[in-house]
């Protein structure tokens, strides 16, 4: 049997290395991972952040952060160890 990780382990393993976070919605964020609870509260330096822009919805606007960001880990969806966010991928070129 193979071995198995915790997923508090899986995101321990990512602190100072870079993440791409899904949020509930539409918003995604890519950083360096700083630190996090046991609530997946999570700590991001150098973040950018994607939403789509409210007047047209099938753009997308990016957002670079210059100070720490804390996102609450209640509208954490998924979380991408060693991910580089959505303009590399493969739905960036469905909306193209």
């Amino acid at each position: 049997m193979a071995n198995r990780i915790l997923p508090l382990e899986l995101i321990d393993k990512a602190i100072g290395s870079q993440i791409w976070i899904l949020m509930r919605g539409q918003t995604e964020f890519v950083g360096t991972l700083r630190g996090f609870d046991d609530y997946v509260n999570l700590v991001l330096d150098d973040a950018v952040e994607y939403a789509p822009d409210p007047r047209n919805e099938n753009k997308i606007v990016k957002t670079e952060l210059k100070s720490e960001v804390l996102l609450n880990g209640n509208h954490v969806a998924v979380l991408v160890p060693g991910g580089s966010g959505p303009e590399d991928s493969m739905a960036s070129t469905f909306n193209s």
